[in-house]
């Protein structure tokens, strides 16, 4: 693609960064096949090229965000499907996240979007904040779902009917390694998921001790900028980036880190990218870098460590009897954010469940982060066409890596949906995971 950007606009690093990706774009179109918006609504203004198109015209214009452009990458997923598909390797996860940034720079939102935007981004990376305005809105959901429709239903309708007791595992603390001690790593604990299924930080601490594993959760580790991020709110990321990074360092450079383990892939993608995102920082771009060079998707991890091929997962044999089908679920995160295809799979697989893929699995199921509130009606749909695949399987459980994706897609079946890391550690001694019966 033919750029004309000035020398002056140039010298920002992060428009000579939009350059070369825009540049690299070939018109090929193959993106629009696995675009769900695209699919969904057949525009080509809401594909990755169409919104590539804008985006151009919005930073070598060097002007300020349009009401049509933010209505076209507000609808964008970042679910990182074009990347897969892209045969000229054109980086959209970062030049949508520039442009999302100059959108929140340069454009006035309607007030109570306004509004909207800095409540999520203020409430859900904090736990306490988080698990109160979810009580209150499970108390008032009876009565406010009469009342309300839009983004302010989806909001209701999203809050659990009863909430999880914060777990002691989220505190920091070490947990020590059962037997012979195989490795040290650091867990991030993370924000919503605390509040909303703690079960899968008890279920990846008991794993990973049970294989010889110490696990950390480090103070002063909290969200790890990722919800705030998507949404262009570059300050608040870059102090909870920053703070994480903090965090994590005082481990490295005391007892050492072998990984930092993340379960929710949103924030396993986005803690791999911190080299990328400090790279113009010189106070904190070699500690990023080094970060993200330690981050491990739990499944990724285990597989690394050789848990299934050395027998490091002692499978359960009073589950032999209980074979389950199991519909693997493939966060867009971590398939295309983390290019992560066959380790939760194989682990599956090597604990005795019997794993089938989900058609369609390329497409995402609406959740992305704050989406399924934002934009409620898309993401209805992709929801809805989800579970419809899911359900051609049969499958006695739906397994996923990503506590988004659990949220979404149990909000529309009655099929458990269940961590992948929650079955790995119930197949090999732990607790079966709620909901199984």
């Amino acid at each position: 693609m033919q750029t004309n950007f000035s020398l002056a606009q140039l010298a920002d690093p992060n428009v000579a960064e939009a350059e070369d990706i825009l540049r690299k774009c070939v018109h090929c179109g193959f993106c629009t096949a696995t675009c769900p918006t695209y699919v969904l609504l057949g525009d080509e203004l809401d594909s990755p090229r169409g919104r590539i198109y804008l985006i151009k015209g919005m930073l070598e214009g060097d002007e300020a965000a349009t009401p049509e452009v933010t209505k076209h990458v507000d609808r964008c997923l970042s679910c990182l499907s074009c990347m897969t598909t892209c045969p000229s390797g054109v980086n959209y996860m970062h030049l949508v996240d520039h442009a999302r940034n100059h959108i929140e720079e340069t454009y006035t939102r309607p007030l109570f979007e306004r509004a909207l935007r800095n409540l999520l981004s203020f409430v859900i990376p904090r736990p306490f904040w988080f698990r109160g305005a979810l009580n209150l809105a499970s108390l008032s959901a009876p009565i406010m779902r009469r009342f309300l429709s839009g983004r302010l239903r989806a909001l209701i309708d999203l809050a659990p009917k009863s909430m999880p007791a914060p777990s002691v595992v989220d505190q920091p603390q070490t947990f020590a390694a059962k037997g012979v001690k195989r490795g040290r790593v650091a867990l991030l604990s993370g924000c919503a998921q605390t509040v909303l299924a703690p079960s899968i930080n008890e279920a990846t601490v008991r794993l990973l001790t049970r294989l010889g594993i110490e696990v950390v959760i480090a103070k002063g580790v909290g969200c790890c900028g990722s919800l705030v991020h998507h949404m262009g709110k570059e300050h608040a990321a870059d102090q909870q980036i920053k703070a994480a990074i903090a965090g994590w360092t005082c481990e490295v450079e005391g007892e050492g880190l072998d990984a930092i383990i993340t379960n929710a892939s949103g924030c396993g993608t986005t803690i791999k990218d911190y080299g990328f995102m400090l790279r113009n920082d010189p106070d904190w771009a070699v500690k990023a870098a080094k970060i993200s060079g330690l981050a491990r998707d739990i499944t990724e991890y285990l597989v690394e460590i050789g848990s299934a091929e050395n027998g490091g997962l002692v499978i359960d044999q009073s589950l032999n009897d209980q074979a389950k089908i199991v519909a693997y679920h493939a966060p867009c995160s971590i398939q295309h954010g983390q290019k992560i295809t066959k380790q939760p799979k194989q682990l599956l697989q090597s604990v005795g469940f019997e794993v089938r893929d989900v058609p369609e699995g390329h497409l995402c199921c609406g959740s992305a982060g704050t989406y399924n509130i934002m934009q409620p009606e898309l993401a209805g749909k992709l929801r809805d066409r989800k579970i419809k695949n899911i359900q051609s399987l049969s499958p006695d459980i739906i397994a996923t890596g990503n506590i988004g994706c659990q949220c979404q897609i149990s909000g529309g079946t009655d099929i458990p949906v269940v961590h992948n890391i929650e079955l790995l550690d119930w197949a090999t001694g732990g607790p079966k995971p709620a909901g199984l019966g």
